[in-house]
C-alpha cells in the first residue's frame, strides 16, 4: 500500500464531509427543521466542541462536518493547515519502531513514580 500525503488526507476528509452534508441537506428537504433539532447537536456532541479539551485528530471530522454546515465550507488549503497542525501535535504519529518500543517501556518502568497521568 502507497503513503497518503497530508494533502490527500485532507481531500479525503474534504469529500466525505461533502457526502454527508449532502444526505443531511435531503433530510433537510424532507423535513424542514430536522438539521438544526437533531443533526447539529448530535455532531456538536461528537466532536467535543464544547468541552475544555485540546482538539485532536479523531474530532477532526466531525469538526469539519460543522464547517461544512455553516455558510462557507472550508477549503482544502485550510484543512490542510489543520491536518499539519494536528499532526505536528503528536495526534496522529507514527507509532514507534519495535527498536525503539524495548527502550521506551524501559524509561517508563524507571519512572513509575512520576507524577504523570498521561500515560
Amino acid at each position: 500500500m502507497s503513503n497518503i500525503t497530508t494533502q490527500q488526507l485532507a481531500q479525503l476528509l474534504l469529500g466525505v464531509a461533502r457526502a454527508q452534508n449532502a444526505v443531511i441537506d435531503a433530510l433537510e428537504n424532507s423535513k424542514a427543521g430536522f438539521k438544526a433539532t437533531h443533526f447539529r447537536p448530535a455532531i456538536e456532541t461528537a466532536s467535543r466542541i464544547r468541552s475544555n479539551q485540546p482538539e485532536t485528530l479523531a474530532d477532526y471530522p466531525s469538526r469539519l462536518l460543522l464547517q461544512m454546515l455553516g455558510r462557507a465550507a472550508p477549503d482544502t488549503d485550510r484543512v490542510l493547515r489543520d491536518l499539519e497542525a494536528l499532526l505536528a501535535q503528536g495526534g496522529g504519529a507514527a507509532p514507534a519502531p519495535a527498536a525503539a518500543a524495548p527502550a521506551a517501556a524501559q524509561s517508563a518502568a524507571d519512572d513509575d513514580n512520576s507524577l504523570d497521568m498521561t500515560r
